[in-house]
């Protein structure tokens, strides 16, 4: 549910032609999402539609100016050398802008989700179900080993996304992070079906207008202690690695980074204007 109302801010994808494409077409893709989990029908349907488009046009002309104004100062600190204060702008600018997004995102769809019949919202609670089955498999399976494996995986193929192939020094950074940062697989489903439990119960009760925005803008209120240590540290060990890469940065890879977020700058700047 994050993941569809805050698709404006999550368009940092594999290359800004793809990021391009995708915004382009966001009206389709945001179309299948909601029908996905709510399977809109005849007169909910036109309206999703011109819902749908009433976001985008907000999107347009509140957020991706300000998404390029970030990738641009991104880019601009990385050629010089990231520094911590740096990593805590970039993570803080973010999450206002998810914020944001959330919040308008949630304003436009609230009043259709009030609508919501009881076989809908089964849909949604089977669909959600479907859902943490497969971060269960993904994220809680396999042994230690295992799990561990696929989170180094993950990172490598992330960072490599922006600076291109790691080193030997860079790849034992990450198993190094990898070691420190917690374990919170657990936690995290615990949390997702704690936040599925609250909207579940929103939609039931038919309050999705009154509380869905700030409810979705909030998404880390409400997180039992034990977590919200869990995601402190791991965010702390994660920015210690960005750290110890970034001395290690060849001026090709600091290069590529920095090129790779003007390019986003670019992009959602063009995206912007039309």
């Amino acid at each position: 549910m994050k993941r569809l109302l805050a698709l404006s801010a999550l368009f940092l994808l594999e290359a800004c032609s793809v990021t391009k494409f995708a915004y382009e077409h966001a009206d389709t893709w945001l179309r299948w999402q909601a029908n996905k989990y709510f399977d809109f029908e005849g007169e909910a349907a036109t309206e999703l539609d011109r819902r749908i488009a009433a976001f985008i046009g907000w999107n347009r002309a509140h957020a991706l100016p300000e998404y390029a104004k970030l990738a641009g100062e991104a880019s601009r600190r990385m050629l010089r050398g990231i520094k911590r204060e740096d990593l805590e702008w970039g993570y803080d600018a973010f999450r206002a802008h998810v914020r944001g997004a959330l919040g308008a995102a949630a304003a436009e769809i609230a009043p259709l989700l009030d609508r919501l019949t009881p076989e809908q919202i089964a849909h949604l609670e089977a669909r959600l179900a479907e859902e943490n089955r497969k971060f269960a498999r993904e994220n809680l399976q396999g042994t230690v080993e295992d799990r561990s494996e696929r989170r180094v995986e993950r990172n490598v193929k992330r960072l490599e996304h922006w600076f291109g192939a790691l080193s030997d020094e860079q790849l034992e950074q990450v198993r190094r992070y990898d070691a420190r940062a917690p374990r919170s697989a657990g936690l995290r489903e615990r949390d997702r079906k704690r936040r599925q439990a609250e909207l579940l119960a929103m939609l039931r009760a038919r309050e999705a207008r009154q509380k869905l925005a700030g409810w979705a803008e909030n998404w880390e209120g409400g997180r039992e202690p034990a977590y919200a240590r869990a995601a402190l540290e791991t965010r702390e060990a994660y920015f210690d690695l960005l750290l110890a890469l970034d001395r290690t940065l060849t001026a090709e890879q600091r290069r590529k980074a920095a090129e790779r977020m003007s390019d986003y700058a670019s992009t959602f700047a063009s995206l912007a204007r039309k």
